[in-house]
């Protein structure tokens, strides 16, 4: 099912109007309308807000049962391979969120040039341990 579709089919089913979209995610109803009618693809951060706004969890934004999909076991067990990440828990969980939040701000050119650096700066301080060990 097309996203735009099923954003209309839930907001219906809950007897909401675009205009009350419009109040309670801030984006135009004439946005609302584009993208319900398949002519605008919302960013996941757009798909967040409308969720919030019928009152859903966003994955029933792409499925329709009333439980989450069961993840398959292999994701399982990658998952559970990388409970020791620094961005788990605590001060890194903290701080990916907000790299992350800072870098869907970005527009694809500035997001391309912000991890090509990124990139750079890690293959040189992996260069510098080497070349001290």
């Amino acid at each position: 099912m097309i996203i735009g579709g099923r954003l209309r089919d839930v907001r219906e089913a809950k007897h909401l109007s675009q205009g009350d979209i419009e109040k309670r995610t801030g984006l135009l109803r004439c946005y609302v309308s584009r993208v319900e009618n398949d002519h605008t693809v919302p960013a996941i951060g757009t798909l967040e807000k409308w969720a919030r706004a019928l009152e859903v969890p966003l994955y029933q934004l792409f499925y329709d049962g009333d439980e989450p999909p069961q993840v398959p076991t292999a994701l399982r067990t990658s998952e559970q391979k990388h409970t020791d990440d620094w961005a788990s828990r605590g001060r890194g969980l903290r701080m990916f969120r907000k790299i992350r939040s800072a870098l869907s701000r970005l527009s694809d050119e500035d997001r391309s040039l912000v991890l090509h650096v990124a990139q750079k700066m890690s293959n040189g301080s992996r260069r510098l341990k080497n070349h001290r060990g």
